[in-house]
């Protein structure tokens, strides 16, 4: 099977907030990066634009009954470029995360043209 995404990671964040999840939850991480990375169209249910952002894509990860969110936008069409990841206990994703993924997105564009 033919790869459609490959996945990076920009600085410390993801992989930090990988690290503190159960197994379970990383296996679940695991599945949905296997989605992302091999389907062409990825369903709304695992990947989703971030309303109201200028390129911000969500990955959405449900395990028992928690929510987790990972944030990451695209580079070069195919490139997925992993930001920042939380657990989210609130309907509304808390505006302190989407600013630090705006944040961290800004950063990895910059240092790209450094």
């Amino acid at each position: 099977m033919e790869t459609q995404r490959q996945i990076i990671f920009h600085g410390n964040y993801f992989t930090d907030f990988y690290l503190r999840q159960p197994e379970k939850v990383q296996e679940k991480i695991e599945f949905v990066f296997k989605i992302i990375r091999n389907v062409q169209s990825v369903p709304k249910k695992f990947l989703q634009h971030l309303t109201g952002t200028d390129g911000l894509y969500e990955i959405r990860i449900e395990f028992e009954s928690n929510i987790y969110r990972i944030f990451c936008c695209f580079d070069k069409g195919n490139l997925v470029v992993l930001l920042n990841g939380f657990q989210k206990k609130t309907q509304k994703t808390p505006k302190k995360e989407i600013d630090l993924a705006l944040r961290l997105k800004d950063e990895y564009f910059k240092s790209k043209k450094e």
